[in-house]
């Protein structure tokens, strides 16, 4: 009797082991799903929409953390960063030694492009999408002023003046635009506009009007086409004076979004869009957040619009956070 009752104390004591075992692993599963705090961020508007998207999802996989973010310019949000006001800037231009040496520590996670946008009802609209424009087009109407009618640009007798749209805040669309053309944004001429919603609505309610806008700005990302009131003028690459089969990609954001990945938009004006942090973050949050962008998030970057990094450029940045 007494081997029966020890026999029988034994495997209950064996079977309590297992179960606890279990039961601490699952307790270590729960705890990482259920991470908790708040993530700020703020910056360019050109990874704004992508941001929003991404904290979304994420938050629905981990609801008891808060994504705080805001659109505020790319200047801006450096500004945030580098004075610890935010865990992470938005910056949608190349990174300078300066603020590098501040502590700004960069991490590329999309990529997209600043377009050329003008009014859908532009007076000589018609010679423009056969014609395109040239860089050095684009100079002469933001920069040195030469271009000052429509007629000028495309070589008809038309007098209408151009109004040209430029942005007032620090942002890295006037950044790669101005460098796009050879110059700094400080070196863009025009009436001065705050943001990208901004520019875009001084586009929409100008007939005679020029601007730049970041791609997520000219494009429905419902219908994929461009809103309304809008129209984006086709680059001529090659400067022959007309826009060729494999120039024409403007139809639809998945044709220019496939344009930019396949590098036949030029670059600049298409970037890498960047989260800063002030030094190498050491917060686990931010971290994890990251580290879920550039794996699982990425599946949310073509339907939100961008261009996804090239796989080995997304091993380059994993390997920041190690």
């Amino acid at each position: 009797m007494r081997k029966i009752i020890f026999s029988f104390v034994f495997l209950f004591s064996i079977l309590f082991l297992v179960n606890c075992g279990g039961k601490k692993s699952d307790k270590t599963s729960d705890s990482q799903n259920k991470l908790s705090g708040k993530i700020s961020i703020s910056g360019a508007f050109a990874l704004y929409p992508m941001a929003v998207k991404w904290a979304e999802e994420y938050q629905k996989l981990y609801p008891d953390i808060v994504i705080d973010i805001s659109a505020c310019g790319a200047g801006k949000g450096m500004t945030d960063v580098l004075s610890n006001m935010v865990d992470l800037a938005m910056v949608s231009r190349e990174i300078v030694d300066e603020e590098k040496k501040k502590g700004a520590y960069e991490i590329a996670v999309v990529k997209d492009a600043v377009l050329p946008t003008i009014n859908e009802k532009n007076p000589v609209l018609k010679e423009l999408m056969e014609k395109g424009m040239k860089r050095e087009q684009f100079i002469d109407i933001f920069i040195t002023k030469k271009l000052t009618t429509w007629g000028n640009v495309v070589g008809t007798s038309t007098g209408t003046k151009i109004n040209v749209f430029t942005r007032s805040d620090a942002c890295g669309a006037a950044e790669m635009w101005g460098k796009y053309l050879g110059k700094t944004r400080e070196a863009l001429q025009g009436i001065q506009v705050f943001g990208d919603p901004g520019i875009a609505d001084a586009v929409r309610n100008d007939v005679n009007s020029i601007g730049y806008n970041n791609l997520m700005y000219c494009y429905d990302i419902k219908n994929r086409k461009k809103y309304s009131g809008m129209e984006v003028i086709p680059i001529d690459i090659n400067e022959n004076g007309k826009i060729d089969a494999d120039e024409k990609f403007y139809d639809s954001l998945d044709s220019l979004t496939k344009a930019i990945a396949d590098d036949k938009y030029p670059s600049p004006p298409a970037r890498d869009l960047f989260f800063v942090s002030n030094g190498k973050t050491t917060n686990p949050l931010v971290i994890h957040f990251i580290k879920w962008i550039l794996t699982e998030g990425q599946k949310f970057v073509k339907e939100a619009g961008y261009v996804q990094l090239p796989e080995a450029k997304i091993s380059v940045e994993q390997d920041k956070l190690k």
